[in-house]
């Protein structure tokens, strides 16, 4: 290993998705500076990726068109990660039923899940091998009611307990609001039985995007799309505690709401001392026949945990210096955080150009210290990050 790898820990592997291409950038942990290394090219778009919790494995999913469209060619696939971070096939790739919004695996590495929510809400589950290879579709033999708009899925902190996070809808000329909820399910064998459903308030007013887990396993944090706001609960052996602890404001103006504001990605710090949540806007008005943004938030909302209670205080708006960011990931060592903008937007001073924002994080807070624009051909989006330590020094 280097001398500025063994200061500075291991350089960190950084993919990112644009369209129908994984690129592999590497993170020199000293100078924050990205380099793009190498990609691989897909039929279909990327639309969400996950690692094995224990194998140096990453699963991908792709589809052939985006939300609110029916998506005809949808697939699984396996990706072993070499010391240098390139990715090798690994095995044949497995169709999905509808376009993968999201997808996760199983803490023991047995099983792959994916979330669907075009159409109504659906969950796939696929067996793993040993090597991590995916294996065959595990075939529910009970039906099960999986939400109006899913938009992730996760394993609750055990094991014992799938979650689907149902987003909802907003209100629409003619429809009412379509309520969102937190709904679990007993998972055995890769077999799925109906488990919880907390909706606070009959699920009117919440509209959860995505979740994390306290790394103790005590508390649930859920952002919040449609509502701009950060919600907390308890957990108590695999079971959500219905009342909420907190419910709190992720704008740092939540008096003042842009069109296009909407809640998104959420992380805990790897030593639970922290939770953050993505705000994004990229609404646009007209000025002079061009399409500029038309205001909002786009930074990380940063909360400090208390060790004891959980609840969550707010300590900082971090600026990405890009618009809507659609996914971020945290090193497990702590040391970075980078944010992934999903588009082009013009400004009144110029356009900014999609982005890896590279925030070095001091305790809980972060400071920007890099950020490099991404090509974005032909109209393609940055739909997904993801980070792993690399190896090849050691």
């Amino acid at each position: 290993m280097s001398a500025s790898s063994q200061e500075h820990g291991p350089a960190l592997n950084v993919y990112s998705a644009v369209g129908r291409t994984l690129n592999l950038y590497q993170l020199d942990p000293e100078s924050a500076g990205l380099s793009l290394r190498a990609h691989v090219q897909f039929d279909e778009n990327v639309q969400y990726a996950w690692h094995h919790p224990s194998l140096p494995i990453l699963y991908v999913g792709t589809a052939s068109s985006g939300p609110r469209q029916a998506s005809l060619h949808n697939y699984l696939s396996a990706w072993k990660i070499s010391q240098d971070g390139s990715l090798q096939a690994l095995g044949s790739r497995r169709p999905l039923p509808a376009r993968p919004v999201h997808l996760c695996v199983h803490p023991s590495g047995r099983f792959l899940l994916a979330a669907h929510n075009y159409g109504g809400g659906a969950l796939t589950v696929y067996s793993l091998d040993e090597d991590g290879a995916i294996g065959e579709p595990v075939v529910q033999r009970e039906p099960q009611y999986f939400g109006i708009y899913p938009h992730q899925v996760m394993v609750m902190p055990g094991g014992d307990y799938a979650l689907i996070v149902d987003r909802g809808n907003p209100p629409k000329e003619g429809t009412g609001e379509e309520p969102g909820a937190l709904r679990t399910y007993r998972m055995k064998e890769g077999q799925l039985s109906a488990g919880q459903v907390v909706a606070p308030d009959g699920g009117f007013g919440f509209g959860p995007r995505h979740v994390d887990f306290h790394p103790s396993g005590k508390w649930l944090y859920a952002s919040d799309e449609r509502f701009n706001r950060l919600h907390v609960f308890g957990l108590n052996a695999g079971k959500i505690d219905p009342v909420r602890l907190q419910n709190l404001p992720t704008l740092a103006n939540p008096d003042s709401v842009a069109a296009r504001q909407l809640g998104g990605p959420i992380h805990i710090h790897p030593a639970g001392k922290a939770v953050y949540v993505a705000n994004r806007a990229d609404g646009t008005l007209d000025r002079q026949g061009r399409k500029i943004f038309g205001g909002g938030e786009n930074n990380i909302a940063v909360f400090e945990i208390d060790p004891v209670s959980g609840n969550a205080r707010i300590v900082q708006h971090a600026d990405t210096e890009s618009f809507h960011v659609r996914t971020f990931a945290v090193d497990p060592a702590g040391r970075f955080l980078i944010a992934a903008s999903v588009r082009p937007l013009e400004t009144e001073h110029g356009r900014v150009g999609a982005s890896l924002s590279v925030f070095r994080m001091d305790g809980a807070r972060l400071n920007l210290v890099n950020r490099i624009e991404v090509d974005t051909p032909d109209g393609a989006l940055q739909y997904w990050m993801g980070l792993a330590e690399n190896r090849s020094e050691e």
